[in-house]
């Protein structure tokens, strides 16, 4: 899996000022559990005590893919982009949600707390989103039982039609995030956000095949 970003903050999701992140695969960029170098595409790791994501080499992805192997303080991101055909998510379930704006990715932790975070004028915001309406949303969707725990979001783009819905490794979506961050402007985001919201969509189609 390929990510534009690497070692982003969980803080950037929130809107909050992080570091710019070195290139992807650049000069001297190295695995920061084992410090050996990095190919141009590699795996991340979820840092569960840090809210960080780290860069692993391919030894080290390996090492974790087991997720007993991390315990509770690692955990491979996984590499599997999944679009959801058929997702249902009328207007009462999405209100239930909500979430004032027609793009949000949510996250499941591992004890079961649903959270959602979604572009504004004010930069990204988060929300928790009430068990109830979770419950309902995952009765009309079983897929959402298979959603790994901070590891993977549902990512909901209702902006444009038709709607897209997808599973994607929550790396992914803190690279949304940047995009998101780099090119909203005004209330509604501005043109061009949305043409990079496309742009990104497109990929993880391209990606898939």
């Amino acid at each position: 899996m390929t990510s534009g970003l690497c070692t982003p903050r969980l803080a950037a999701l929130a809107g909050s000022p992080s570091p710019t992140p070195p290139a992807q695969g650049g000069a001297g960029e190295r695995c920061e559990l084992c410090a050996e170098p990095l190919h141009d595409a590699h795996r991340h790791l979820l840092d569960l005590e840090k809210d960080d994501l780290l860069c692993a080499c391919g030894a080290c992805a390996l090492l974790f893919d087991d997720r007993a192997a991390g315990g509770r303080h690692y955990r491979l991101i996984p590499g599997e982009r999944r679009e959801l055909a058929g997702f249902r998510l009328d207007g009462p379930l999405w209100a239930g949600l909500g979430i004032p704006v027609d793009l949000a990715f949510f996250a499941v932790s591992e004890l079961g707390e649903v959270s959602a975070r979604y572009p504004s004028p004010a930069g990204a915001l988060h929300a928790a989103v009430h068990p109830d309406s979770w419950r309902r949303l995952a009765e009309a969707n079983p897929v959402l039982a298979d959603l790994r725990a901070d590891v993977e979001a549902l990512v909901v783009h209702r902006a444009r039609r038709p709607a897209e819905h997808w599973i994607l490794p929550i790396d992914d979506c803190y690279r949304l995030t940047a995009v998101l961050r780099e090119h909203w402007s005004g209330f509604g985001g501005g043109d061009a956000v949305w043409d990079h919201i496309s742009g990104f969509f497109a990929e993880m189609k391209a990606s898939r095949r």
